[in-house]
């Protein structure tokens, strides 16, 4: 298989998978959804930071023409202050609950759909630098690609079902909120494209995209999911989420070392 088959097949997995896992997830009664919502949560942390500390930023501190380490550093620490931007812009506004302020919608008869389609601009844009990070991790190595796509993968079902929610609140149908989340998760597929045709040919460009995909795997650990598990204070909840994001991350770590040994 060649390269760019795994790309457009990971991106899939990434975008257009996590929608259907996530509207299956909606079929799942309200709740046992929201018993499992903060679960998955917190497996979504562990893979996002396990992905970005076990995989990425080892790879973009070894990549090609990479002689000083301080440059990658500050490219990871300006990705994160990037999506501080992007996300106050409002453009980047995701959350992954059904009830976080970010997704609260407006009334209806004060804006209609306005809520559900910024979720889908957001969401669009989104998953189309997602597509672009999950290029560049396949094109540094498959190995690394598919952890990549896998992290993803990992934060997108929770954070899908939280866009469904503001969609049917906002007053779209079951099938428009499914169909226009489709075509947003889509927009992976475009954004790996782009990366792909954009990045060949460039190689000492790469470990500085590894570094931008580690800052936003980061920032939407620490900055968007783990403030919403603070919000859980029970010692068994604690436990449960601290497990769960080892489980998460202990998931990346032996993807990574199996694939790598063979």
């Amino acid at each position: 298989m060649n390269l760019l088959t795994w790309i457009i097949l990971f991106s899939l997995l990434g975008g257009v998978l996590s929608v259907l896992a996530a509207s299956a997830f909606l079929l799942v009664p309200e709740a046992l959804r929201s018993r499992a919502m903060p679960h998955l949560v917190s497996f979504a942390v562990g893979a996002l930071l396990g992905a970005a500390f076990l995989g990425l930023l080892p790879h973009a501190l070894a990549g090609p023409g990479v002689t000083d380490f301080h440059n990658i550093t500050l490219a990871v620490l300006l990705g994160l202050l990037g999506f501080f931007v992007l996300e106050k812009l409002v453009l980047w506004r995701h959350c992954h609950s059904d009830h976080c302020e970010a997704h609260v919608p407006e009334p209806k008869h004060d804006h209609g759909h306005a809520a559900g389609t910024l979720i889908l601009i957001g969401d669009g844009i989104h998953n189309f630098v997602d597509g672009v990070l999950i290029a560049a991790a396949f094109m540094t190595d498959i190995h690394l690609g598919v952890v990549t796509s896998l992290a993803v993968a990992a934060h997108e079902i929770p954070q899908e079902v939280g866009d469904f929610a503001v969609l049917l609140h906002s007053g779209f149908s079951r099938r428009k909120a499914f169909l226009y989340n489709m075509l947003a998760s889509l927009t992976t597929v475009l954004g790996a494209l782009l990366g792909y045709f954009s990045l060949a040919g460039v190689e000492p460009i790469l470990p500085y995209v590894l570094a931008v995909a580690a800052s936003s795997f980061i920032y939407i650990a620490v900055a968007d999911l783990i403030p919403g598990l603070h919000k859980r204070l029970q010692p068994i909840a604690t436990f449960q989420q601290a497990v769960l994001i080892a489980a998460g991350v202990m998931v990346i770590y032996v993807v990574h070392s199996t694939l790598h040994s063979q």
